[in-house]
């Protein structure tokens, strides 16, 4: 209890969450007479990133510095627009597909929000839609980003519950799948009886270049499509097929030439700061995952689950909703490390598949992205477009809903998620 109230202490107070969980884990020590193992934390923050799938990690976040900063977000959104912008609601569909699209790209809830809201919330305010739609559209569609392969999340999920990449990628595709079409639901439902969306939307111009478009907007295809296609035939392992997107990121982004040379120390410099920042969430978790071990507190938190329920899908209901109130507080990763060690013993113990756990895992912690008091993408779009937290969370509620109903139904489904990595991983 003394370390649980530590932890949260240190959190309130601005300390960093590395050094909370460090401290948390060192008093843990102290406090069970286990202080003779305070020498062996070096090996244990050391051994924790002595793992292969983490190479993954710096390849798939130099994609998406490198798409982000190569104009891939405006050729995206043309081709959205060539293809459903006449639609009532036209923009909308427009923001959620193009955020669909860069999803595979991108990788990050935040980072797609602060470039789509930038771009298509003005854009939408001014075709006549209503602002804090607008807004809640956009940060609803940067869901998608972490939910579609490569995801940077299942990566993270692979390497702290020593699960497989390359099944967890594809497990990612029918729920990202759901979860689109849902949003796309909602939007449809404001279009029939709402005045937050014109009437009429005549955003696409006939004498659009239309094979331009579509070659600008699909050739970012191909790094997702490589990715998928190259791990399900057994070509590359999830490391390699990050090399190979990132090398096809550089030539697409020097041809398209909105990078150039002198902007690549920015790009890695980037890409280090944020691995960095990873690998220590990572080494501090699995530190603190070790002396609980000791202790035997999964052992025992496996008996107390077990003793209220025997049901995979109550136990997954109860980590949506532990998940889903820490998103509150934590950051996404953070949640994702702390969480998933601890509750893997459970997983086994209650028969329920690695991969399904993965992908609610991964849900529920991004749902947190975009949940108040702290979640960084409300304030990321305020930011950028001067909504208002009470009305942009109102605008919110019923993509939230949406979101959550299919969560629920991940949950009660397993096939929905283990279905075709099954038929493609052999």
């Amino acid at each position: 209890m003394i370390t649980l109230i530590l932890f949260f202490v240190l959190l309130m107070v601005g300390f960093p969450i590395f050094g909370a969980i460090l401290a948390a884990g060192i008093i843990f020590l102290i406090s069970t007479d286990l202080s003779i193992l305070i020498e062996a934390i070096p090996l244990q923050l050391y051994g924790a990133l002595e793992i292969n799938s983490l190479l993954a990690i710096p390849l798939f976040l130099l994609v998406g510095e490198v798409m982000n900063k190569g104009g891939l977000t405006h050729r995206l959104i043309a081709v959205a627009e060539l293809l459903v912008g006449r639609l009532r609601g036209g923009m909308a569909y427009a923001n959620l597909l193009t955020n669909a699209m860069a999803a595979s790209i991108l990788g990050s809830a935040i980072a797609q929000i602060g470039v789509m809201s930038r771009i298509m919330v003005p854009a939408m305010e001014k075709r006549g839609y209503d602002k804090s739609f607008s807004a809640a559209v956009t940060v609803s569609g940067g869901l998608l980003g972490p939910i579609f392969p490569p995801s940077m999340l299942m990566i993270i999920y692979g390497v702290v519950a020593v699960q497989p990449i390359a099944p967890l990628f594809i497990a990612g595709i029918v729920p990202g799948i759901l979860i689109f079409l849902v949003l796309c639901a909602i939007v449809f439902a404001y279009s029939l009886r709402s005045d937050k969306i014109p009437p009429t939307n005549n955003n696409v111009e006939r004498d659009q270049p239309v094979r331009k478009t579509l070659v600008d907007g699909i050739l970012p295809a191909l790094i997702p499509l490589v990715v998928v296609i190259g791990i399900s035939a057994g070509v590359m392992t999830p490391t390699e097929a990050g090399a190979v997107a990132a090398l096809i990121a550089f030539v697409l982004c020097f041809a398209y030439k909105e990078i150039k040379i002198r902007d690549l120390y920015d790009i890695f410099l980037s890409v280090c700061l944020l691995t960095a920042t990873i690998c220590i969430l990572i080494s501090v978790a699995t530190f603190l995952s070790w002396v609980l071990a000791f202790e035997g507190i999964p052992d025992r938190l496996v008996a107390t689950i077990t003793s209220i329920t025997d049901s995979p899908f109550v136990f997954m209901l109860l980590v949506i909703v532990l998940m889903l109130i820490l998103g509150l507080f934590l950051e996404t990763i953070s949640v994702l490390i702390v969480l998933v060690p601890i509750l893997m013993p459970i997983v086994t113990q209650l028969g329920v598949d690695p991969i399904q756990f993965g992908v609610i895992c991964t849900v529920a912690t991004t749902i947190g992205v975009i949940t108040p008091p702290v979640g960084p993408g409300l304030f990321v779009v305020m930011g950028q477009t001067g909504v208002k937290m009470g009305t942009l969370v109102k605008a919110l509620i019923p993509f939230l809903i949406a979101v959550g109903a299919v969560l629920i139904l991940i949950a009660a489904v397993p096939e929905i998620s283990t279905w075709l990595p099954a038929k493609l991983i052999k």
